[in-house]
């Protein structure tokens, strides 16, 4: 038997029963972090960035006991035959070379025979020119005028990462835009939009690999005909990012230009694609979107490179799984000390989630235990004032601060309480990861704090583009070798299909209803039928 997932190996009960040593009060964390040379130990610099994870609830043996997991499962070696083009989606039988999207060597990367790097720096080329031309008003909107506002309508991994990365870098955007997102079909999200932009002077990206998702269709139809309410033709106003072929990269229906992305790179992995090439470029300038993927592809080779007790990502993966497959804990948090990283959490949790919650292993078999953990988040220090309650005192999840050295903006030194706010900040960042982990005793048993509840931390030196390339593959190839743990297909989403499905029929009961006032949604399940009545109840 071919051994792929953790719960194959004899190491997997070796972990198990150190689970269960953990629950030795010697082994509360109070005592793991105050042995000699912890941090030395359980921490690691790599691919620009800095993780720690002294705080996590590992000894010496689970540590290496983890460590080994990398040559019994081929963790590298895998990583490799996916960022070599092995058709590692094995039920939709595709490669996944999202790394190769932010690739700027020059060795040949093959799928099916065929190098797709040339096509790859094509449509990277064709989004320098493009943004240029914008920026420089040689590309206008109506009457010649510059365009200074950018709609981005898609939805998913079409929207989640782009927005993650431009949050993070809006300080640096000097180009004279506004970049603006419509993603869900509510059509208050497009009022909102519509009441923020000046029509003449807005481009509307449309991103969608089949463009056919309902959502983005709509809300395509409804900027159309916004566009024509204005006196505007769509074509003059509108790019799209699209597969070849689909109905978003058809003559018959002009824009000003179609940018290509391709069945190998997932939409909750395509940020560094032309699905955030496109609006980032406009938004940031290309030069900044280049940076950014220089950052990311510096992690990449970390992840494949780096032998197991130094590489971030793995270490990270190989953590994330012994604390939800050992230890039992169902969540875990990514909290930024950083407020411009507001939108990594729900990036990560569409990356994560999507990818990892499954129930069955890449040949088909079901797991023991559905694979995966619920991601969530928000930055601190707001997170304090919001759900940190039940991370020091109720059930606990392990939990990824993050924090920045230095800070967009450096001029704002006022003091109080004798610090800066960034110094506050920091203050905070540390005394969470501290008291989660030590706890405190009472004899007030609702002011005890157990304690015993992990983190880790990941520091990043600043907030220029290139780090923010390296947070987004850092994240990216922990959510890989998690899937290769677990032995999952990390890049196939069947999950999100099936609510679409119902969709479908519940929509045909609705067109029937616009088409004839008196049909009765007979069709539809009793539960659905209350409400579609509901919705179609005259006022």
């Amino acid at each position: 038997m071919t051994v792929y997932r953790l719960d194959q190996l004899d190491q997997h009960k070796a972990l198990v029963q150190c689970a269960q040593d953990m629950q030795r009060p010697q082994a509360h964390l109070k005592h793991l972090i105050a042995a000699p040379d912890r941090l030395q130990n359980y921490s690691v610099r790599g691919g620009g960035l800095f993780l720690d994870f002294s705080r996590q609830r590992l000894d010496d043996r689970t540590r290496d006991l983890l460590f080994s997991l990398e040559e019994l499962l081929g963790l590298r070696e895998r990583f490799g035959m996916m960022a070599g083009g092995a058709k590692l989606n094995v039920t939709e039988k595709r490669a996944v070379l999202h790394t190769a999207a932010r690739s700027f060597d020059h060795a040949p990367v093959l799928v099916d025979g065929k190098d797709v790097l040339p096509e790859i720096r094509r449509v990277r080329d064709q989004i320098k020119r493009f943004s240029d031309q914008v920026h420089s008003g040689r590309i206008a909107g109506a009457g010649g005028k510059p365009f200074r506002h950018v709609v981005v309508i898609g939805i998913g991994g079409s929207y989640l990462g782009p927005e993650f990365v431009s949050t993070a870098l809006a300080p640096l955007a000097d180009r004279n835009i506004t970049l603006h997102y419509l993603a869900n079909v509510d059509i208050d999200n497009f009022g909102a939009v519509a009441k923020a932009i000046d029509p003449p002077t807005t481009l509307w990206v449309v991103i969608s690999k089949s463009f056919t998702t309902a959502e983005t269709s709509a809300n395509t139809a409804q900027a159309e005909q916004f566009m024509r309410g204005h006196g505007l033709d769509p074509a003059k106003h509108m790019v799209s990012v699209t597969a070849k072929g689909s109905p978003g990269d058809d003559p018959a229906r002009p824009v000003l230009q179609t940018f290509h992305m391709f069945d190998f790179i997932g939409g909750r992995y395509s940020v560094t694609s032309a699905v955030g090439g496109v609006p980032l470029s406009l938004y940031l300038g290309y030069e900044r979107f280049e940076a950014f993927l220089k950052g990311a592809a510096e992690m990449d080779r970390h992840a494949l490179d780096a032998p197991v007790e130094r590489n971030l990502p793995l270490i990270a993966a190989l953590i994330s799984v012994w604390n939800t497959t050992c230890l039992g804990y169902q969540q875990q948090a990514v909290i930024p000390y950083s407020s411009p990283l507001a939108k990594l959490a729900p990036h990560v949790q569409q990356l994560n989630m999507e990818s990892n919650g499954k129930a069955v292993d890449i040949e088909g078999q079901l797991l023991p235990k559905p694979a995966g953990v619920v991601i969530f988040g928000e930055p601190g220090t707001n997170a304090q004032h919001s759900f940190f309650q039940l991370a020091h005192q109720g059930r606990p999840f392990p939990i990824d601060f993050i924090g920045v050295l230095r800070p967009h903006f450096t001029q704002y030194d006022a003091r109080s309480k004798g610090v800066t706010n960034h110094q506050e900040l920091w203050a905070n960042m540390l005394a969470q990861a501290r008291a989660l982990a030590i706890g405190a005793g009472h004899d007030d048993q609702a002011r005890f704090f157990s304690g015993n509840r992990p983190s880790s931390t990941l520091l990043l030196d600043d907030l220029s583009a290139e780090n923010i390339g390296r947070l987004l593959s850092f994240y990216e190839a922990r959510t890989v070798y998690e899937g290769f743990i677990w032995g999952i297909n990390s890049f196939d989403q069947f999950g999100v299909e099936l609510g679409k499905k119902v969709a479908d029929t519940l929509r045909g009961e609705m067109v029937q209803k616009n088409d004839r006032s008196e049909y009765g949604f007979e069709a539809a399940d009793p539960i659905s039928k209350f409400y579609l009545e509901k919705l179609f109840e005259k006022k």
